[in-house]
Order: structure tokens, then sequence, then C-alpha cells
């Protein structure tokens, strides 16, 4: 079995003597490649924090993050950076398009970072999130779906190996979310891309091949649901 992800002892905390909190609290995990892994658990529970660590966004008060052979605790700044940039696609709540550009715009600004064909890449994933033809409206014209699509396609736009997903349907209705959902599935299943998906809904924690539970900084299961999904078909 190869592994995606393998955290060992990871532990973070913020402040100082009596203000301090644990937010990750010894953390011992291992994730397959190729699965999609939803990380349940409420409010103020670590998940977002564990996100962060495995995404290089900030660095453990101590244990260490492998990802795909690449120790991300020991990076250094620059190597930090890199390892964003190359190895990680980021989807998050808010969606954070640039409400000026259009949507074709918005991913462009990510595909002209990475080496190759920025205006091929774009139409790639634009074609993949079915927003071919919404390409040219800014996100203002755009449904909130249709937004957190282009988020989607952002984030796999530099044909990333792991995908990190911090509450991506927090700000959809249930209907809404659950597309999503099946449109992170769908873009990654077959790809040898693992997607790692934050979030309080045990609703959507069905869908996921992996279900990681934590409470109080620790992991206190983990359930495996099905072996990894075949791409799927979709109605927009």
């Amino acid at each position: 079995m190869t592994l995606a992800v393998r955290t060992t002892d990871l532990t973070k905390t913020y402040g100082e003597g009596e203000t301090e909190v644990r937010a990750l609290d010894g953390v011992n995990l291992e994730i397959p490649k190729g699965e999609f892994v939803v990380i349940l658990g409420p409010s103020g529970a670590g998940k977002t924090t564990l996100l962060n660590q495995i995404g290089a966004l900030e660095e453990p008060t101590s244990g260490t993050t492998d990802v795909d052979g690449v120790i991300v605790s020991s990076l250094n700044e620059k190597e930090r950076t890199e390892y964003r940039l190359r190895t990680v696609g980021f989807v998050f709540q808010f969606f954070n398009l640039v409400p000026t550009l259009t949507a074709r715009e918005n991913i462009g600004l990510i595909a002209e970072l990475i080496d190759g064909d920025a205006e091929a890449r774009t139409d790639t994933v634009l074609a993949q999130v079915g927003l071919t033809d919404r390409g040219d409206h800014f996100p203002g014209q755009l449904s909130g779906g249709e937004q957190q699509r282009v988020s989607i396609a952002r984030g796999l736009v530099k044909n990333p190996s792991l995908v990190l997903c911090d509450e991506p349907t927090g700000s959809l209705d249930i209907e809404t979310g659950i597309q999503i959902l099946e449109l992170l599935r769908t873009v990654t299943a077959g790809r040898d891309r693992s997607v790692l998906t934050v979030t309080h809904n045990a609703i959507i924690a069905q869908m996921a091949d992996r279900v990681i539970r934590v409470r109080d900084g620790v992991v206190v299961d983990m359930q495996e649901n099905r072996s990894p999904a075949e791409p799927s078909e979709l109605t927009w």
C-alpha cells in the first residue's frame, strides 16, 4: 500500500502557560494514496489545524508529516512554498476568487505559475468542472456552486497529487454541497490523486472512502467506508 500522507506524533500548540491550547495532540495517521478522505469533527476539534500541517501552511510544535515521501515538517520556507505550489491544491469554504477577474482569469493566475501551456491547462480544468461556457463570467455572475467549481478548477490546474479542502461545502446548501463533493470525487478518481476534506457534516462523510474522526486534537476513530470510487456520471 502506497501512502499519500503519514503523520507521526504530530502536535501543534498555540499560546503559552495558562493560555496554551493544544490543537493537535500526538496525531498518528496513515492515509493511502488515491482515496477520498473526510476529516470529521466538531468546531475546534483540530481539523483545520491538521489540514494546515499537511499543506505546510503552519509549522508543527513537534512530530512529523510525510507527504509522498517528503517530510513536510522539515522543509525551510522556500521549500515549503515550492511544495505548496507543486504538490498541493487548496479548496476553501469562501472561494477566495478575485471579483474583478473572470472565472478563466482566476484559474489562469495559478496556471501561469506552473511550467507548460497555461491557457491549455485552464481550458482543461474548466471542462473538467463543467464550466467551459461560463469561463468569461465574473464571480458575481456565478452561483455559489459555480464559484466553488471555479475554486476547485483553480486547485486542480497545477495537477497536484494532493487536494486539501477546508469546509468546501460550508457556504452551500446541502444539495449543491453534495454535487461539489461528487465533482471532487469524479475529477480525482483514477488519477493517483488523494483528496482530504474537512467537514463537520456527518451526511457528507458518508460519501468518503475513509472517515477520520477528530476530537480535542486527537484522532478518535478511522473508518474505511469502501474502496476508492470510480468516476461517475454527473448531471448539472
